[in-house]
């Protein structure tokens, strides 16, 4: 007879995410020697080696994959729970837990977090910035309640709630042979190299798929998770890039021209919940909030 404790798994679900007793140990505030003793009695309970410690990482046995599954249904039931049962109080107070990926976070919440605060300072919320692939799959696992992703999305597993809708732009440095064009086509850009998007974000693959669509693979000579970066980069004369328009009006650089694609293709962001989850009255007063509120 199994007797886990909640605290076990949610340490053991921390070492998967990490791949590191040590930084795990470091998010959640124990001791590395307290950490391991958790771990080693709970393969002692199961009878069964759940993690391969290495000098530089700690990875999961097949045994480990098994339970990392369950574990995490397990605490995404007890804390939906938890939830559940402090919705009934009918407190106007509770805790949000949110997925943003760093290009959507710098440029629209900041402005929408403060009034959000400001108008119901008692719900807490906490923000995990991560790449938008990531943003959906802990979305899906129930890491996150609410994330925000770039679409198209599988509606058939994700609520959605569209929130911003917006133009792609070329950019490129001001003495590019395309810097006087008013309009431009992708295909016009085969022979081009591209300071891209890391792959951990949506647009990278959204972006790939459009280049395929007109013929071809994009020639990347260097990826970034920060916008600053690349566009800086395109200042220097090092490639171009193709960013959202309100990205694209920040980049306050007289060495870059910014053109219209002639392909229309748009970035459609979401606020998006599992379809199968409880969504707290916080949650939901996050998402009713957000959608009124012009970005």
């Amino acid at each position: 007879m199994f007797s886990l404790e909640l605290r076990q798994l949610r340490l053991f679900i921390e070492v998967a995410k990490h791949k590191s007793i040590t930084k795990a140990a470091e998010n959640m505030h124990i001791s590395q020697p307290a950490l391991s003793k958790s771990l080693m009695a709970l393969e002692d309970e199961l009878g069964m080696k759940l993690i391969i410690r290495t000098n530089k990482t700690s990875d999961l046995t097949d045994a480990g994959k098994v339970v990392l599954e369950y574990a995490l249904r397990m605490t995404v039931l007890v804390d939906e729970m938890k939830t559940t049962l402090i919705d009934m109080t009918n407190l106007s107070r509770g805790q949000i837990n949110i997925g943003l990926p760093p290009f959507i976070g710098s440029l629209f919440f900041p402005r929408v977090m403060a009034k959000f605060h400001h108008a119901f300072p008692n719900i807490e919320l906490n923000i995990t910035e991560y790449g938008g692939a990531r943003v959906v799959k802990s979305v899906e696992e129930g890491e996150f309640e609410l994330g925000v992703a770039v679409l198209p999305i599988d509606e058939q597993q994700f609520s959605v709630y569209p929130i911003v809708e917006e133009e792609m732009r070329l950019v490129v440095y001001k003495d590019h042979h395309l810097s006087d064009r008013v309009e431009v086509e992708l295909k016009e850009l085969r022979e081009e190299e591209f300071i891209f998007y890391h792959e951990e974000f949506a647009l990278n693959q959204i972006m790939r798929n459009h280049f395929i669509a007109v013929g071809f693979e994009p020639k990347i000579l260097f990826k970034s998770s920060q916008w600053d970066l690349m566009t800086e980069m395109v200042a220097a004369n090092l490639g171009i890039t193709i960013l959202p328009q309100s990205i694209c009006n920040r980049a306050f650089n007289s060495d870059l021209q910014v053109i219209k694609l002639q392909d229309n293709i748009m970035w459609k962001l979401a606020v998006i919940t599992k379809k199968d989850r409880y969504i707290s009255n916080a949650g939901r007063t996050f998402i009713d909030f957000i959608l009124k509120e012009p970005l």
